[in-house]
């Protein structure tokens, strides 16, 4: 979890972007993605997908199953 977590915040950060519009991005509460990014919550895979397909990676770089984005 704690991987998920620092490439999302690595990933909002590159992007230049706020919590607030990854949420609205995924479809969630902003409170949802803050919990996510304070290792709280994981995501339901759904969103896992939505995420990685707007930052174009791939899930497994998102799960810490990769090093690489694609």
């Amino acid at each position: 979890m704690k991987v998920f977590s620092e490439r999302l915040k690595k990933l909002i950060k590159e992007e230049g972007i706020t919590a607030y519009r990854v949420a609205k991005i995924v479809g969630v509460s902003n409170q949802c993605v803050l919990n996510w990014l304070d290792e709280r919550n994981e995501p339901k895979i759904s969103y896992l997908v939505k995420l990685a397909d707007y930052f174009n990676v791939s899930c497994d770089y998102l799960l810490g199953r990769a090093d690489y984005t694609q």
